[in-house]
């Protein structure tokens, strides 16, 4: 800092109020209604849009891409490379919210011919969702999604420019979207995806990867085959230890590893860290998602794990009503919401976003120790995320009114 001189810096102050009040006096007598920071602001984070299906494209056997436009023609904003878009779907009377990460690159999002792509796959777990939008949406569809949540993307102050990343099945689609990026010049990173599929003819987004390959030498994916597949010439198993150190050029000590896939995949990759002793820092996992076996986790009581059918009764007030709704312990609170027709917003649906956040008022919930993300204060005050708290017995819950 340059200092001028005593009078000179300690007089600052006061020159400045002389300033603006020579500005109020020189300012016009019109109203100026006009706030340019708040139309960046709203520019950036527009909240739900409203969204047209423009094109549905075969990817595998098992999935396919679905983009979006925005219905009123403007251009769609900025998002990272990693992110997610949550999407609306109306269901009976009631509205149901999934998210799906955005397998297409920013730089796609451009210009008035820009698009936002999901890939979905079909799913035991939802398969609601993701068969419905296998069989029957198409081009011209409408839907409402917000665009541009999570925290999976790279981050400079934070994360090594050597990243390896490991997918399974549909978590291939974050680090599509890095690759395209990378492509184009607009991430500074060098990426290897280790990419484990159970068969050839179900690699989802194949020829996308390897053209980006092509261009690209800052790219370079390994696809790993864990079925009985004769043909097949390169690597197979499984994603373990020994090939994790094998495709991390710079040593695992100076590389940043990001991974996405099923939840099974989670606890053995962890397991392949520890015994390579990745630092925890370097170790990004994208959300876990609702848990598909609550019983599984740690810390769930003993004498529930045969109860998972039990029916227990759920009250949720909404302002002043109240409703009693059935809720089985093995599934969710928003799950239970979600059946019996009440609206609740959820993003994430991991317990990362907030969007559930709910009011336990009576009773006893398990919080997923997987995917709770809950503030210190919250748990002092008995606060959840309903899709990652499970009842153990009658329930009382305040949630927010959607």
């Amino acid at each position: 800092m340059k200092v001028k001189g005593f009078l000179k810096d300690v007089g600052g102050a006061s020159r400045v109020t002389k300033s603006r009040l020579e500005s109020f006096r020189n300012a016009s007598d019109k109203a100026d209604s006009s706030d340019p920071i708040a139309d960046v602001a709203r520019a950036w984070h527009p909240g739900k849009l409203d969204l047209i299906v423009s094109e549905v494209i075969d990817i595998s056997k098992t999935s396919k891409a679905v983009r979006f436009k925005r219905a009123d023609g403007k251009e769609l904003q900025y998002f990272y490379a990693g992110q997610y878009m949550v999407l609306d779907f109306p269901i009976g009377e009631s509205i149901i919210s999934r998210p799906y990460t955005i397998s297409s690159a920013p730089c796609r999002a451009r210009g008035e011919d820009g698009y936002v792509e999901i890939c979905v796959r079909r799913s035991k777990e939802d398969g609601l969702i993701a068969d419905y939008i296998n069989d029957e949406v198409k081009a011209g569809d409408s839907f409402r999604g917000l665009i541009g949540c999570g925290q999976f993307f790279f981050e400079p102050l934070r994360d090594s420019r050597t990243v390896v990343a490991i997918a399974g099945g549909v978590g291939i689609t974050p680090f599509t979207s890095m690759a395209e990026e990378i492509a184009d010049g607009r991430l500074d990173i060098d990426l290897t995806i280790l990419y484990g599929s159970v068969s050839s003819d179900d690699i989802i987004l194949k020829d996308r990867l390897e053209a980006i390959e092509k261009r690209c030498d800052r790219v370079r994916v390994v696809n790993i085959i864990s079925g009985d597949e004769p043909g097949w010439k390169g690597e197979t198993g499984f994603v373990d230890a020994r090939r994790i150190r094998k495709y991390s050029p710079e040593g695992v000590e100076n590389t940043t590893y990001f991974v996405c896939g099923p939840q099974v995949m989670y606890g053995f990759i962890e397991k392949a860290f520890d015994e390579l002793d990745v630092p925890r820092r370097r170790r990004r996992f994208e959300v876990f998602g609702q848990a598909a076996d609550v019983t599984a986790l740690e810390g769930y009581p003993a004498d529930m794990k045969d109860k998972t059918e039990t029916e227990y009764e759920l009250t949720v007030v909404r302002g002043i009503s109240e409703t009693v709704i059935p809720a089985k312990a093995g599934e969710s609170l928003v799950t239970a919401l979600e059946r019996a027709g009440i609206r609740i917003e959820t993003g994430c649906r991991s317990g990362e976003c907030g969007f559930c956040r709910s009011k336990v008022l009576s009773g006893n919930v398990f919080i997923s120790p997987k995917s709770e993300g809950l503030r210190a204060a919250d748990r002092d005050f008995n606060y959840v995320h309903a899709c990652a708290a499970y009842p153990l017995g009658d329930v009382k819950i305040r949630i927010p009114i959607a």
